[in-house]
């Protein structure tokens, strides 16, 4: 439950359309008028994934900070990790506003937003200004009207990568049009190709290998789950970020707003995207790295999502409801989690539950 400031506060962003109540955020957070809300370092939560030390598993999720504008006073408030972006070559617009829906009775969000953002000029600018030693993510896409989608995301790579702490390839965004046909085996083949090799390239000039993670989206068939696992694979990609917002609107109370056309995140996306996830691992194995996305809203969903099979989690819409002093509440009930189970490590939970998980209909 948020406290009751928390509580007064949500009250009153919610006053203000949703994008306007966002813009706000970012401003408070900018101001340093959000307090710090961490919780105490905990060596049974840290996690080595990908050749990064996370001192714990709570990370924010892309799309919050599209241009790494508060990076580093995220991770003051208890995330573990932040990724910034969506970011894509040029600044684009998105779509026409109104672009961003609450569905409160649920606790969700539908957005149809489509990388609006300044472009990587601006957010370099930004996170060259931040400490190396704060471990960011930086979230790359392709320009809506690009020519040549591919070459957006190894521009991506080249541009941030003196940055970036680890690259995530969004093709999962419901927004752009075309951007999921990208998930499709061969366009995946082609587009991991060249990000990796331009990876591989950087890397050779600057000493330092970064990580590059796939997100991908919730709606995949079985099949389409086969050809990611198996060329993600292949590829020796460095991780997935399972999901994105779903296209679903299944069991919404909201049903007026359940009509915007749009993603969908929030608590309704928890089953499904943790029913992905496992079903991912299952694929994948046991070595390859996931975060799980998708409903976090608590310390148990948070370990849920670790029980199915992730490495970390992100959250994001979910503090829209419960205020910013949720990543610190949620590192604390993992913490009293370890207690209770007496875990050496948070890791211990791991796959405990990916059987459950991966025969979830959903």
């Amino acid at each position: 439950m948020i406290g009751g400031l928390e509580h007064l506060a949500r009250r009153g962003l919610f006053l203000f359309d949703p994008e306007a109540a966002h813009g706000l955020s970012i401003t408070a957070l900018k101001s340093g008028l959000v307090p710090s809300c961490a919780a105490p370092a905990d060596p049974r939560l840290q996690q080595s994934v990908a050749g990064l030390a996370f001192p714990n598993p709570v990370g924010m999720a892309a799309g919050y900070d599209k241009n790494a504008e508060v990076p580093e006073a995220l991770l003051k408030i208890g995330f573990g990790f932040t990724e910034i972006g969506t970011v894509t070559p040029r600044p684009q617009p998105g779509n026409d506003k109104p672009r961003l829906f609450r569905l409160i009775e649920d606790e969700a969000v539908i957005n149809r937003l489509s990388f609006n953002n300044e472009g990587h000029g601006a957010a370099l600018a930004r996170l060259k200004a931040c400490s190396r030693e704060a471990l960011i993510g930086v979230n790359i896409g392709a320009n809506k009207d690009s020519a040549d989608r591919i070459a957006d995301y190894v521009t991506g790579i080249r541009t941030f990568y003196a940055v970036a702490r680890y690259f995530t390839a969004n093709i999962s965004s419901p927004n752009t049009p075309g951007l999921r046909d990208l998930q499709a085996r061969e366009s995946l083949a082609t587009l991991l190709s060249a990000v990796l090799a331009a990876r591989e390239d950087e890397a050779g000039k600057c000493g330092r290998r970064v990580p590059v993670f796939l997100k991908i989206a919730p709606d995949l068939t079985e099949e389409g789950m086969d050809d990611i696992a198996a060329e993600v694979l292949a590829q020796g990609l460095d991780g997935l970020i399972v999901s994105n917002t779903t296209l679903a609107r299944a069991r919404l109370r909201d049903r007026k707003q359940a009509s915007e056309v749009g993603g969908l995140s929030g608590k309704p996306l928890f089953e499904k995207s943790t029913a992905v996830l496992a079903r991912m691992r299952r694929r994948v194995g046991p070595d390859l790295p996931i975060i799980g996305v998708g409903g976090v809203s608590s310390a148990e969903t948070a370990a849920e999502k670790i029980r199915a099979g992730a490495d970390l989690v992100q959250l994001y819409s979910c503090m829209v409801y419960e205020g910013p002093s949720l990543p610190g509440r949620i590192v604390r009930g993992l913490s009293a989690l370890c207690d209770r189970e007496k875990l050496a490590s948070i890791r211990e939970i791991r796959d405990s539950r990916v059987d459950y998980w991966t025969g979830m209909n959903v």
